[in-house]
């Protein structure tokens, strides 16, 4: 355990002095380690729509509680009207920020652009999400859905960030939505700025003003927070919550479905073997990680993508086992000489990439790093920018990807397996293949009954833990900090919501 201690204190920030009082009541500033793309950042493309969502400026026809539990939000209700067909009722009296009523026609439009190679809101992921041969308006309040296939996930689908409804744009409203907030400014990867919708349908915002800042990784964030430069920090370093807490500052900290998993790459180099997959994953002390990294924070070993004993997780086990290890190198082809492992002639090395937005992606990389090497597996980790990390996967130039993300955005398992498992999958970067597992998924998007879906979806974890086709490492609870005087604040599980229009900041 001493590997495990080195890291754990190596990750404390220095003491620093009590919090100074924050200069601007009403106004809320968030730091966080992704921001905005564009000076407009269409929500509808690529995942801007999660900082607009995050941030209260745009809302979806449906939504997911705090209990991840599905609710009609700019919708009034949803139903099924044939295995294809959905027609979703708007709520009455809901206007665009510039004060245009949203009809079922300003729906359709808004979603259209989704599907248009070329269009600023153009999202191939969420357009495959949807699948739609077409939609049409039944008078002003409600629109009719069709669907190419029968899709049981069609529901749950519209409460994703992209499928945001948005009106025409104008100088005054660049994006014309409907939420307690109003987008004012965006600069790229520093700010995104949003100011209060006083019209809201469900009451006046208690902030004034949401301002949304870069940093460059967690460490500058605390150091910004403690500084009195930002009134909020998203993901804080783990190691120092209980620390900041002592300070005066609020701590907020709740389970969430983000999987800290690898990315494999099942296309070329040694984790193209599953056998070598499997050895690297059982090699894995995941309860060690926990406790190194996130410091008691929070966090669960994770045997499957979903969180263990909540909706959709398969019982499957985390296993820590270094001798099952070796011997699934053996059964690979694989020859120890000298202490170090040998494949088809050569060294066995294997190469990490990861970014540092998060702060618990570096040291997991770099412990990942040392149970390889402890039974003796040359691993190398590279820290980067995500994209630089996911092209070096897709590229075959690396082969482990450690990244980060909430395994249910839409409260639905489907939708995440799809894009990242799926042979078609758009963010498929490890190029993994699975005709049965390709079938099940498919299965899953046919099957409307919830008992059956759960067995298909078993099935499907089965197979992604037989294969290795990612090795999750833990699920974690997020860990934000605040100043004192924020309230209507709290943690949701899929991270997509940050403010509301109760949500408050005061001296």
């Amino acid at each position: 355990m001493s590997l495990i201690s080195r890291f754990a204190l190596a990750g404390l920030l220095a003491l620093a002095p009590a919090l100074p009082i924050s200069a601007q009541e009403g106004s809320l500033t968030i730091s966080t380690g992704f921001g905005p793309n564009a000076e407009v950042p269409d929500p509808r493309a690529g995942y801007n729509g999660w900082m607009s969502n995050q941030t209260g400026v745009t809302e979806t026809l449906m939504g997911i509680d705090y209990d991840l539990n599905l609710y009609p939000r700019l919708a009034a209700g949803i139903e099924q009207a044939s295995p294809t067909s959905w027609r979703v009722t708007l709520r009455d009296g809901v206007t665009f920020h510039d004060g245009a009523p949203v009809t079922a026609q300003a729906v359709i439009d808004a979603i259209s652009a989704i599907s248009q190679e070329g269009h600023a809101g153009h999202n191939k992921r969420v357009a495959k999400l949807l699948d739609l041969a077409g939609m049409s308006a039944d008078g002003d309040s409600v629109v009719v859905f069709e669907t190419n296939s029968p899709n049981a996930a069609f529901p749950w689908t519209l409460s994703e960030p992209a499928i945001a409804i948005i009106g025409a744009a104008s100088d005054d409203y660049p994006i014309n939505a409907t939420g307690p907030f109003v987008f004012r400014e965006a600069i790229p990867e520093q700010l995104y700025r949003a100011e209060a919708n006083a019209d809201y349908r469900l009451g006046t915002p208690g902030l004034e003003e949401v301002r949304v800042v870069v940093a460059g990784d967690p460490a500058s964030a605390a150091l910004a927070f403690e500084a009195g430069e930002v009134d909020m920090v998203i993901n804080y370093p783990e190691t120092d919550f209980d620390r900041i807490k002592e300070t005066g500052a609020l701590g907020f900290s709740a389970p969430t479905a983000r999987l800290y998993f690898y990315t494999v790459n099942a296309a070329s180099g040694p984790m193209a073997n599953p056998l070598v997959r499997q050895a690297a994953s059982v090699a894995i002390d995941r309860q060690g990680i926990v406790d190194a990294v996130l410091s008691g924070v929070g966090g669960v070993p994770a045997g499957t993508l979903f969180p263990a004993g909540k909706g959709w997780a398969a019982d499957i086990p985390a296993p820590y086992d270094m001798a099952k290890a070796e011997a699934l190198l053996s059964e690979a082809g694989a020859v120890k000489e000298g202490g170090q492992w040998m494949l088809d002639g050569e060294p066995l090395e294997i190469d990490i990439v990861t970014y540092s937005s998060r702060a618990a992606l570096p040291p997991t990389a770099e412990l990942t790093q040392a149970f390889l090497q402890a039974i003796g597996v040359k691993a190398n980790v590279r820290v980067g920018e995500y994209s630089a990390s996911n092209d070096a996967i897709a590229n075959g130039d690396a082969d482990m990807f450690l990244q980060a993300w909430v395994m249910t955005p839409q409260g639905d398992p489907g939708a995440v397996l799809e894009t990242l498992l799926k042979s078609d999958g758009g963010s498929n970067a490890g190029r993994f293949a699975n005709s049965d597992l390709d079938k099940l998924l498919a299965d899953g998007r046919l099957t409307f009954e919830q008992d059956k879906r759960k067995a298909i979806y078993d099935q499907a974890q089965e197979i992604i833990a037989a294969e290795a086709a990612l090795i999750p490492v833990f699920h974690v609870s997020q860990v934000n900090v605040a100043r004192p005087g924020l309230t209507g604040y709290a943690v949701h599980p899929t991270e997509t919501y940050w403010v509301t229009h109760e949500t408050k900041f005061t001296k």
